[in-house]
């Protein structure tokens, strides 16, 4: 590590198997937690280069454990996180939201290193149990239409990394990391990411890649549809600038996205929005995340037909069903 980290310093960048090979070392315990932080300092310093991004998410998907969920198509809803904002679990209620208008949901979390309540703090607050086994899954997406794969029992990279992360409590390229680690495959992807440079390298990431894939943005420095400004939408096809309203009949303020200062309070804010008794904003914020994510299956003749779609998902109770599913099969 000592060599890699006086190279690093040096302003010199990895291979895509340097990154690689380095990151399963770490995985494999083989530096200290005062190595690691060092390395992880490197790219706080500066930005992720695409090989290593590269070479860092080989080393993770060789090392994980692949849940087998069959022939079956499925969306996930994720975010980078590290955007600072302490917005409410948007991803993984609009996750739901989709599961609740037919869609198969594979949705990839972890514990929140950098907010109060990431998507994994918030599925265990509300009584889902973690597993890697495949056949639990598989029951799950047949059933309720949604599993959650809760990160650190797929990639032994991240376990590793875990207490590191918390204690330093900012984003890192970890963050990064995830929404292109999803252990199942899923066809479809939206990801959202917290500034327009990690746009630019998660565009070049999927290029790489040859996978269909929706970026988005929001300008005012979400890694979600907010409805605070306006959205950056990449995808393969090119970019395209949406307005609040165009994509929720309206905007809403950052008070509004607030999650609360526990994952308690988290929790019961998620369960109210689930039940349809979120304010206007909240569900106006959720169900633009969940009909983004509808449309970029490519099953929509438009955004609007999408947005319909997750609209009826939460007020029908649908999306609450699909949830209600899930933690009766715990």
């Amino acid at each position: 590590m000592k060599k890699t980290l006086t190279s690093l310093f040096q302003y010199k960048t990895l291979s895509r198997e340097e990154a690689k090979n380095i990151l399963l070392q770490i995985a494999g315990g083989q530096f200290s937690e005062h190595e690691v932080s060092a390395f992880i300092t490197v790219f706080l310093m500066r930005s992720i280069t695409i090989e290593e991004l590269l070479g860092f998410r080989e080393a993770l998907l060789q090392l994980c454990i692949r849940p087998e969920l069959g022939d079956v198509e499925t969306l996930d809803i994720v975010g980078t996180g590290g955007d600072g904002k302490n917005t409410f679990n948007i991803s993984t209620l609009a996750c739901f939201i989709a599961a609740g208008a037919g869609q198969k949901v594979a949705k990839h979390g972890n514990y929140g290193a950098t907010s109060v309540s990431g998507a994994s703090n918030v599925m265990e607050q509300l009584g889902y149990r973690f597993s890697n086994d495949s056949e639990k899954l598989k029951k799950e997406l047949e059933q309720a239409n949604i599993c959650f794969l809760h990160a650190p029992l797929f990639h032994p990279a991240l376990k590793a990394v875990a207490p590191i992360r918390k204690n330093l409590g900012i984003r890192t390229f970890f963050n990064m990391l995830g929404p292109v680690a999803n252990p199942s495959g899923p066809k479809w992807q939206l990801v959202g990411v917290y500034n327009q440079e990690m746009a630019r390298i998660y565009t070049y990431l999927f290029q790489h890649l040859e996978k269909p894939f929706t970026i988005i943005h929001t300008l005012d420095g979400y890694d979600e549809i907010s409805l605070t400004a306006e959205a950056k939408v990449i995808t393969q096809t090119g970019e395209r600038v949406y307005s609040p309203e165009a994509l929720g009949k309206r905007m809403v303020l950052s008070s509004d996205l607030n999650a609360g200062t526990t994952p308690e309070e988290a929790a019961s804010l998620f369960l109210k929005i689930l039940k349809g008794e979120g304010t206007w904003a909240q569900n106006a914020v959720v169900i633009a995340n969940a009909a983004m994510g509808l449309f970029c299956t490519g099953k929509y003749a438009n955004y609007e037909e999408a947005y319909h779609a997750a609209l009826t998902s939460l007020e029908s109770g649908s999306a609450l069903r699909c949830f209600e599913q899930l933690i009766q099969l715990q």
